[in-house]
């Protein structure tokens, strides 16, 4: 019996470029988990009281409970959609200054 040759191949994850780990993209991250995590616990946690409210012939809490949080995790998403996408005009920009700014002759 032969041993098996290995193949080598290139290592398919690596480490993220660093502007994925960018300050501001880090604290946008921490922020919408924060966010995530009230609505998900606190608005559950909070249904109970809220039980003696009507909305549409069904309890508040229900809706609270049962259709808000999947409001806010799509709110969630769209203002992280839109973050991202600011930023990344942003360092466009900047790309773009430093390409004009090196590009200038020297004297």
């Amino acid at each position: 019996m032969q041993p098996l040759n290995k193949i080598h191949e290139p290592e398919l994850a690596g480490p993220f470029p660093p502007d994925l780990h960018d300050v501001r993209h880090l604290r946008l991250k921490g922020g919408l988990i924060l966010v995530w995590g009230l609505v998900s616990f606190g608005a559950a946690y909070f249904a109970r009281d809220l039980q003696s409210l009507a909305a549409g012939g069904w309890p508040l809490g229900y809706w609270i409970a049962a259709q808000g949080a999947v409001l806010m995790f799509i709110a969630i998403v769209v203002a992280y959609c839109w973050a991202m996408n600011r930023f990344e005009r942003q360092d466009a920009a900047r790309v773009a200054a430093l390409t004009v700014e090196q590009g200038k002759p020297h004297g």
